[in-house]
């Protein structure tokens, strides 16, 4: 019984006149060409980016706030898990040539949204049930109530990537929630901000302001927010230009804030020679990244209202 050979091995063993005369030849012959990237691959990107970032900064953070409380709920594993899975499908959607939604990384997107919501929903009950109820010292000393939002706000920077990405390949056009990428994410960006420099702001008046640095966070953030808002409203060149300025700002603003932190850890008794109790109980060191994060998500909303607006 005659067998014919794989087009592969064909080809090997093929002259130029057996590949111009056999279909089947030149087609296998053919170079490959590399997957075509989205035009909003750029800003697609960085929203990875800052959704790694604040993944990131909720891996360290929860994980030294839970080690505080000795992990006593297993659910308090969850964070730190899912961020260290955000982290690595972030970078999975840097590295992609083909910037086109992943179903396992927007699993992963959705699981840390649903647990940041959960987390907030536990950390308002650990807060309520304690003596006083809803009230400053408790939101002072309580579990937190703005860490479970930054692991959400990975999870929705992360899940916006993957679906402006996915509606523009296959609608040609940068969406979002049916509704333009870059206004909408402007908003939820600038929405973010705000949160952020609400926890701050919370943290820092418990600290009572002793260095006039720890104003920085609730007054530069806040105006960033407005600006990027007033460019999603009306997207001019001269608002865009204002906002990119003040989101640079910002994302100096949250690495400063580590160098601030880690000082403010250095002069608790003992400094870092007795870092296994000034880090946990110290100013949190992995907090401040978390203005880096949405700046860089602001800076790739204006990216694309640009190009809507060409």
């Amino acid at each position: 019984m005659k067998t014919t050979a794989p087009p592969l091995a064909r080809l090997m063993h093929a002259t130029r006149d057996d590949v111009r005369h056999s279909p089947r030849l030149r087609e296998a012959s053919q170079p490959i060409e590399p997957v075509a990237a989205t035009p909003a691959a750029g800003p697609v990107r960085l929203l990875h980016a800052a959704a790694a970032i604040l993944g990131g900064s909720v891996l360290f953070d929860s994980a030294v706030e839970h080690y505080r409380g000795s992990f006593q709920n297993r659910a308090m594993f969850l964070p730190p898990i899912s961020a260290m899975l955000n982290i690595g499908s972030s970078a999975h959607g840097i590295a992609s040539r083909d910037t086109d939604a992943h179903p396992l990384r927007s699993l992963s997107y959705v699981a840390s949204l649903a647990i940041g919501a959960l987390g907030a929903g536990f950390h308002l009950y650990n807060v309520t049930k304690r003596v006083g109820g809803f009230g400053w010292q408790n939101l002072f000393y309580g579990a937190p109530l703005g860490a479970p939002a930054a692991l959400a706000l990975s999870g929705v920077v992360g899940l916006a990537a993957d679906r402006i990405a996915a509606n523009e390949k296959h609608t040609g056009e940068a969406t979002l929630l049916g509704l333009p990428a870059g206004r909408t994410l402007a908003a939820l960006t600038s929405l973010g901000l705000m949160g952020t420099v609400s926890e701050a702001g919370l943290m820092h008046f418990r600290g009572n302001f002793q260095n006039p640095a720890m104003y920085l966070p609730v007054t530069l953030p806040p105006v960033a927010a407005g600006v990027l808002a007033g460019a999603a409203l009306r997207p001019t060149r001269r608002s865009r230009k204002a906002a990119k300025t003040w989101l640079g700002v910002t994302s100096v603003l949250g690495v400063a804030g580590v160098a601030l932190h880690c000082y403010g850890v250095s002069r608790a008794m003992g400094g870092w020679r007795n870092w296994r109790q000034n880090v946990v109980d110290g100013p949190p060191i992995p907090a401040p990244p978390s203005f880096t994060g949405l700046a860089l998500a602001g800076l790739a909303a204006l990216t694309l209202i640009e190009r809507a607006s060409r």
